[in-house]
């Protein structure tokens, strides 16, 4: 039985997957992170049964109150990194779920595993789609190294690019550098135009209403071009089985990997 306790257990994304967790029988959720919700229990706030749940208002509380073997970090950036760490340094797996964290704030996460003999499974989109995504898109800048990405989503999005955007990004340029045409000294008009420059990829962020959350890998080469695009719905719930895969699979290395198809079968 996994211990799981869940940051955001009571948001968008992370409700559905603590409802997957008490579901699975082969984990336990045993505590949350909410600042919202702090002090109560995830049963009631979610209708899950008669247990309690405590909720906590910060990864300090927790830590001290409860015994888990994970945490899934599923909040906001500017709080993650404090729940990453602390955690790592308690000894304890991490599974990454939140958008916006940076190479750098990686190469921290990845020293203090290392330091701790812990693991970290860094997920930028739990979705299998976007697994396969990313997954094609490094097939494909193999062979086109013309490249792009577009990142769209809602208006009220606060990170951009989105955590999904620069682990493609950064995938893709471990792949190779796509090729630039025209740089930036030569480039007239506003060079913010171009988007953002992430690991040598151009990478660009539409945040309007009507989008949920959409990823798009572009590619051209002389007379031909290639697109490969993943689509989200309103619904959570394409996220919760990669979740669940990511907290089975967490366990099994030591350090830090990026993606889930690190830890997949193909």
């Amino acid at each position: 039985m996994i211990k799981v306790c869940i940051a955001g257990g009571t948001g968008w994304a992370g409700s559905e997957l603590s409802k997957g967790v008490f579901n699975h029988p082969n984990m336990k959720v045993v505590g949350a992170l909410s600042r919202k919700h702090k002090g109560e229990n995830l049963n009631e706030v979610l209708n899950l049964g008669t247990a309690n749940i405590p909720i906590f208002g910060d990864i300090e509380t927790a830590l001290k109150e409860i015994d888990f073997d994970l945490l899934v970090e599923y909040t906001k950036p500017d709080i993650a990194m404090k729940n990453v760490i602390s955690t790592l340094r308690k000894g304890k797996n991490v599974v990454i779920g939140t958008s916006g964290l940076t190479d750098e704030d990686y190469s921290e996460i990845a020293k203090t595993a290392d330091e701790n003999k812990t693991s970290v499974l860094a997920v930028g989109n739990f979705a299998i789609t976007v697994v396969l995504l990313q997954r094609f898109s490094e097939m494909a800048a193999k062979y086109i190294p013309n490249f792009e990405i577009i990142d769209y989503a809602h208006e009220d999005k606060i990170d951009a690019p989105s955590g999904t955007a620069r682990e493609l990004a950064y995938r893709l340029s471990k792949v190779q550098k796509p090729n630039q045409y025209v740089t930036e000294e030569e480039l007239m008009g506003d060079i913010a135009s171009r988007g953002a420059n992430l690991n040598e990829v151009q990478v660009h962020s539409v945040r309007l209403p009507g989008h949920v959350i959409s990823i798009e890998t572009i590619f051209g080469l002389k007379d031909e071009k290639l697109s490969i695009r993943h689509d989200s719905g309103a619904s959570a719930e394409p996220y919760v089985k990669g979740g669940l895969l990511a907290i089975e699979k967490v366990g099994t290395f030591k350090g830090l990997k990026r993606g889930l198809d690190s830890v997949m079968e193909f």
